[in-house]
């Protein structure tokens, strides 16, 4: 009897076949990978060089998936999780790893995604470690199940599932006055009866938790207070921040530029910790509550050389006054990366020094590769660790015209 899943493609293994292999390399999505007969196998929660045992669970046209089953052969490197959920959760990807074995990782992977996407030869500086491995996580986002016999399911997806729900008490990288929060918000959604599940926030700033999205905030990085809405984007890693910051700010004044244009601005979080350094400091943002923030925390910090736009994302340069070629750019876009159209414009502006900052290096690189063709040169390439025990890599890309 055939006890293949539907639409189980059982070629070239079997549902459930267990094979040995032994992990070749580790992508940036942080699955190994193992060959067999130049089949690739990809499994999680393996180390380079390790001999393992998995078991197949789908086949794609080039490439199989599967679960792993027992470590044949262990690395030296290995070491025991923190968390008793990992394998099972899908929030955390590196935590059998010891923390050196996940930075150096993560400095190969940032190389050969700019080698393969960005089409470049260039070193990559050793990326900046956390300077904690655990407890940094400042905002987490948990769903939860609804509600059945008094008991309340809240935590994250199951590892490759879409929708099952791990439960979590505690979570080793949030921070611990998430962790104690935890309880209360179960407790919370029990007596709320919710006829449905949903996500949820915990943010905390300033040693203050809020699980309300709308609510102001206020953090404080490289002395200054920066305020911004709970659910929206500001960094998750207060304790590198600060180093991350003053990193891009150093790259931005390289050559001594006056003017400086922070695009993608959201609160200022460059532009305010930068005025300073510039003559000149314009912010664009095409979402207005982020720019009604960014001047609230421009008047907070005292700075009087700093100026937000409400920016169009078809003329994103249009209402700059001041000369490129004394000018450095520092652009922070979403996860998918900058458009072609902002492409475009970005190098007709054509900027002394191009600080990119991405937390996905590989539509940055995409995007790198485009800058390229247009003239420019990649100077430096510098990976933060900002989310240890993850997958997740930010990068800061320094470009200027060849």
């Amino acid at each position: 009897m055939n006890n293949n899943p539907r639409n189980f493609i059982p070629v070239p293994f079997d549902y459930h076949q267990e094979l040995d292999l032994t992990i070749d390399n580790i992508t940036n999505l942080g699955m190994g990978i193992g060959r067999l007969d130049s089949w690739v196998v990809m499994v999680p929660g393996v180390i380079i060089g390790e001999e393992v045992r998995v078991r197949i669970f789908r086949n794609h046209k080039n490439y199989s998936e599967a679960d792993l089953v027992s470590i044949i052969k262990p690395s030296a490197q290995r070491v025991l999780p923190k968390c008793p959920l990992f394998g099972q959760c899908g929030g955390c990807q590196y935590q059998h790893m010891n923390y050196e074995t996940q930075l150096s990782l993560k400095t190969k992977q940032t190389k050969e995604l700019f080698k393969k996407l960005a089409k470049v030869e260039i070193s990559v500086n050793d990326i900046i470690p956390s300077p904690k491995e655990y407890n940094y996580r400042s905002k987490i986002t948990p769903h939860f199940e609804r509600p059945r016999n008094n008991q309340c399911n809240l935590g994250f997806l199951k590892l490759g599932s879409r929708y099952h729900i791990i439960d979590v008490d505690a979570c080793p990288i949030a921070t611990e006055g998430i962790n104690a929060a935890i309880g209360p918000m179960k407790q919370e959604i029990l007596a709320r009866k919710h006829k449905n599940g949903g996500t949820l926030l915990l943010r905390e700033a300033a040693g203050y938790v809020t699980s309300n999205n709308n609510e102001i905030v206020m953090e404080q990085v490289a002395g200054h207070r920066f305020y911004f809405k709970a659910g929206e984007f500001f960094q998750n890693n207060s304790y590198i921040l600060s180093r991350f910051v003053e990193f891009v700010l150093e790259k931005a004044t390289k050559d001594d530029v006056k003017n400086l244009l922070d695009v993608y601005c959201g609160v200022g979080l460059f532009s305010v910790c930068g005025s300073h350094k510039f003559d000149r400091v314009i912010g664009i943002e095409i979402a207005e509550n982020a720019v009604n923030l960014a001047r609230r925390n421009s008047k907070e910090n005292c700075t009087k050389n700093l100026d937000f736009i409400v920016g169009d994302a078809g003329k994103i340069f249009e209402n700059v006054d001041f000369s490129a070629e004394n000018s450095s750019v520092i652009l922070d876009p979403p996860r998918s990366g900058c458009s072609r159209e902002f492409i475009k414009q970005l190098v007709a502006f054509r900027p002394k020094n191009l600080v990119y900052v991405s937390c996905a290096p590989d539509s940055q690189a995409r995007d790198v590769y485009l800058l390229l063709q247009e003239g420019y040169r990649v100077v430096e390439i510098q990976p933060f660790d900002l989310f240890p025990q993850t997958r997740h890599i930010e990068t800061v890309v320094l470009l200027q015209p060849g």
